[in-house]
Formats: structure tokens, sequence, C-alpha cells
């Protein structure tokens, strides 16, 4: 009762046994069968289940034979080739090294994300969290003083400075004549290089 029935397209083999007695195979490797209420029950659902398993064949053997594999080599001419191949490589290059950096940007994350779950669920004793309290407050203080020093230090250099240049402000405008008049040159040309410096 079994006959063996070859496809064009698929290049298959398939049994038909007394299961299928109503489904026909057509040469352009469609799978027909009956209407629903010819058979029902376990042959039916039998039947059904080789249907989609022929299909599902069919449709990887579409994807094995697709003529995206030969893309580049063959629809271009001889003296052009050697571009569209070298294009070809530099943009699989491209989505490698993307690919790379992604994973490791994962692995990455991962990797600390373990690191942190591994300290959370580390049970910790008091002796432990208190030694860890009294390290954490000794580093706030210790950041809390060198910042002060710094600041302290700043403003020692600013005061210095401003000191600095009013006496050289004062030593010109100090400055007197033979005669011990101010010196109103010297006076017009610092107010001079002040006009200029503030416009």
């Amino acid at each position: 009762d079994e006959a063996i029935i070859r496809t064009t397209s698929a290049e298959r083999l398939f049994k038909c046994n007394s299961s299928l007695k109503g489904c026909i195979l057509f040469e352009s490797g469609r799978l027909h069968t009956y209407p629903s209420h010819l058979g029902q029950g376990f042959a039916f659902q039998r039947k059904q289940k080789i249907e989609r398993k022929y299909r599902k064949l069919l449709k990887k053997e579409r994807k094995i034979h697709s003529p995206q594999d030969n893309q580049f080599v063959d629809a271009y001419p001889e003296h052009l080739k050697h571009l569209y191949l070298a294009e070809e490589e530099r943009l699989k290059k491209q989505y490698k090294t993307r690919d790379d950096s992604v994973l490791s940007e994962e692995k990455l994350n991962k990797a600390v994300e373990s690191v942190m779950t591994e300290e959370k669920f580390k049970k910790k004793t008091s002796n432990q969290k208190a030694k860890e309290e009294y390290e954490k407050i000794k580093a706030e203080r210790a950041k809390k003083k060198e910042e002060a020093e710094k600041r302290r230090q700043q403003r020692e250099e600013a005061q210095r400075l401003y000191k600095q240049k009013k006496m050289e402000v004062y030593k010109i405008l100090s400055k007197k004549t033979k005669k011990g008049q101010p010196n109103l040159n010297l006076q017009m040309e610092f107010l001079l290089q002040k006009i200029q410096q503030n416009t």
C-alpha cells in the first residue's frame, strides 16, 4: 500500500502510507489534502504533521539555495571584481569589530554585576561592619581636611598676589619729582594702561 513519491523541487523522498490516502503531491512541490471531513482523528492528525514537516523542509531548502552567497562575486565585471571583494571584506571586519566591542562591554558589565552581587551576599560580622564604618569616616575626614588645606593655600596665594599688585601700584603712584611734587606723568600713564586693560 506504500508508494514512494519523489518531488522535483525539494528532491526529497516521502512515503505515503495508508494514513495519507487523502493527499496528492503535485510536481510543483505543493502538498494538497482533501477536505477534513474525509479523514478525522488520529490518522488525519498524522497526515497534517507530515505535511508540516514537508513544508518545513521546503522552506529550509529555499534558504540554503538563496542567491545571497554569490552576490558580490558573480554580478560584477572582472576588472572591478577585486574592488567589490575588498569592500565586502572591509564591511565584514567592521561588523566583526562592532560585535566584539559589544561582547566585551557585555562581559565587563556582567563581571561588575557579579562582583557587586558577591559583595552584597557576603555576610559580615558586626566587628567587620564597625571597621568598615570607621574606615569610611576616617577617609571622609581626611578628604575634608585635604580640601580645607587646599582652600587655605589658594586664599593665601590670592592675598599675596593682591598685596604685591597693590604695592606695585602704590610705588608707581607715590613717586615724586625732584621738588617733592607727585609725578603726574607716571600717574597718567598708569591710568591709561588701566583703561586699556579694561577695554
